[in-house]
């Protein structure tokens, strides 16, 4: 054989295992999926109250008042879980700009507090890293792989992870606005005519965020002090923000369908996720 026909059969055994790993890692990582979500489910709680009164936002600061009525409807049933589609794009250099498109599934349970995020990321032709980043129990994961095979991020277990997550969980409850509710378990502060602070307490686990409101009573921010950020093996704690738009009515709510989040770091404002909801659909209280 010539080595052009040599090349040919090199390059085609290359691609067939190629296909090989994608297949093995794609199944691998759907059963790992399934794994996460079958934990949510499992500490599924019921909705108490299972409809909105009005009158237990009755005493919140202003600002949060005009929140909950300009996004809720009286009588509602109370949100128990939601399942969002996204795409956007994901920013994967901590110093540089490295934005790479996604796409992603999140699972999310309001009670006990605890959420999903299935992503792919495109990083070439043909190859994507899937990331898990969840929390659940009580616990936090992040776990990314190439390929779904391949792992360059491996964290599962409490303390900072753990409160991070809970946090992200928090700080995305515009698009599950009942949890937000007194009656979920959240603690209002107020801070000033636009803003107010929150807290969520899950187990031992505390976290507090700002939320600020727009003219129109629609969430237009969220901002924490201190979040755990890990770059490499390295975590460090830093400012962490994420704003809202295109607020529309969803399911009888009205929710935030694009966003982006950012950490505040001392040389700058350093965007990471800019993403938009694709799909979204709630569960409710019986």
């Amino acid at each position: 054989m010539t080595w052009l026909t040599w090349l040919l059969l090199i390059v085609a055994a290359f691609a067939l295992i190629f296909v090989g790993l994608t297949a093995v890692g794609a199944k691998r990582w759907t059963g790992a999926t399934q794994a996460i979500l079958a934990r949510l489910e499992a500490k599924r709680l019921p909705a108490s109250p299972t409809r909105y009164d009005p009158r237990e936002i009755e005493g919140l600061p202003a600002p949060v008042q005009r929140y909950f009525r300009t996004v809720l409807t009286p009588g509602q049933a109370i949100v128990t879980a939601a399942t969002l589609e996204h795409t956007g794009r994901f920013n994967l250099s901590p110093t540089g700009e490295q934005w790479k498109p996604f796409t992603s599934r999140q699972r999310v349970i309001v009670q006990r507090p605890g959420f999903l995020w299935d992503a792919r990321i495109a990083v070439a032709p043909g190859m994507a890293v899937r990331v898990h980043d969840s929390y659940s129990d009580g616990e936090g994961l992040l776990h990314a792989a190439v390929s779904g095979l391949f792992s360059v991020a491996n964290m599962q277990g409490g303390g900072e992870l753990a409160r991070g997550e809970l946090m992200r969980f928090f700080a995305e409850a515009a698009w599950y606005p009942t949890a937000l509710l007194p009656s979920q378990g959240v603690r209002w502060t107020a801070v000033d005519g636009h803003s107010a602070s929150a807290t969520l307490t899950d187990g031992a686990l505390s976290v507090t965020l700002l939320f600020r409101f727009d003219e129109a009573g629609h969430m237009a921010s969220m901002l924490s002090q201190a979040r755990g950020r890990i770059v490499g093996k390295e975590v460090s704690s830093a400012p962490w923000e994420g704003t809202w738009a295109n607020h529309q009515r969803v399911d009888g709510m009205t929710v935030p369908l694009t966003g982006e989040v950012a950490w505040l770091l001392p040389e700058g404002r350093k965007t990471y996720w800019r993403g938009t909801v694709t799909s979204l659909n709630h569960e409710w209280s019986p």
